[in-house]
């Protein structure tokens, strides 16, 4: 179950990844994290009478809850989305793809997790693949050098320290749909926030573009639950490196969608390399 919840949420946030691309045409990565991670919360607000369970409520891991949320999903959006912005769906996805390395990390330094062997293979075998994907000839390179990697690389050690901080807080209270709802409320704060006090000669949110950053709050909403409720099933090891395939996810809809990406040979080869990692920590590393 662990398994395919990681799954889907590595299929939500891939496509999220697109959704938010096609919304950045007309709008900025500020307004855009304004309009989804709200539309997020409030999605989770509603839902929240018939999916919350306060009967086994824990104070220490609801704030730990909301201090995640200070940094998950608001920081991680904000540079997401300017990543994004500036090189790209894929190239974005790709370095974001190092999370599982930060998530191991902080797993074994925080949690005191043994990470099997199998799961740092299947690790470092999800960053080889991911960077084929975004490997890219030519055009397009030097945009992708210098402190424009900073921006995703930096929201990959987000995401991956927040997952043990996740982890640890979902051992105390082990409510997921408590846990994002905690989290995106206070990011919710924060990055309304961060856009209402920024500069105002920014393009006017039309219909289409808030249709679009909502769809990507929900996508991405739905990703973090799903990922939330396989760590109260799996560890971090297990959990992480099966979550960090969504820009495979992100490379394909790109490509039928978008068409931004074309299938080359070595994108295929990056393809190939991520799925073996992930069948090789399915196949190994839940039987170790």
């Amino acid at each position: 179950m662990a398994i395919a919840l990681a799954l889907l949420s590595a299929v939500c946030f891939g496509v999220a990844l697109v959704t938010g691309r096609v919304g950045l045409r007309t709008l900025d990565a500020r307004s855009g994290a304004a309009i989804s991670i709200p539309t997020a919360a409030a999605m989770f607000a509603v839902a929240a009478p018939f999916t919350l369970d306060l009967s086994a409520f824990h104070v220490e891991a609801a704030i730990w809850f909301a201090v995640i949320g200070l940094f998950f999903p608001a920081v991680v959006t904000l540079l997401t989305f300017r990543s994004n912005e500036q090189l790209g769906p894929t190239v974005t996805g790709a370095v974001s793809g190092t999370a599982p390395l930060f998530a191991l990390l902080a797993a074994g330094w925080f949690l005191g997790e043994t990470i099997p062997l199998e799961a740092a293979v299947a690790a470092v075998g999800v960053v080889a693949g991911i960077v084929l994907l975004s490997s890219k000839r030519g055009a397009g390179a030097p945009r992708a050098a210098g402190w424009l990697l900073a921006l995703p690389l930096s929201g990959a050690a987000v995401r991956g320290f927040a997952q043990a901080g996740a982890k640890a807080a979902l051992v105390l209270w082990p409510q997921p749909v408590a846990a994002t709802l905690i989290g995106y409320f206070v990011s919710s704060v924060i990055v309304v926030g961060t856009n209402r006090f920024a500069r105002r000669d920014r393009p006017h949110a039309s219909g289409t573009s808030v249709a679009w950053f909502a769809a990507t709050g929900a996508l991405n909403g739905g990703a973090l639950v799903l990922l939330y409720t396989a760590l109260t099933l799996a560890p971090v090891s297990l959990v992480a490196p099966i979550v960090a395939t969504y820009p495979l996810v992100t490379t394909l809809v790109s490509a039928a969608v978008l068409r931004d990406e074309v299938l080359t040979a070595r994108v295929m080869a990056g393809a190939a390399i991520t799925i073996a990692a992930i069948v090789y920590l399915v196949a190994y590393g839940t039987s170790s």
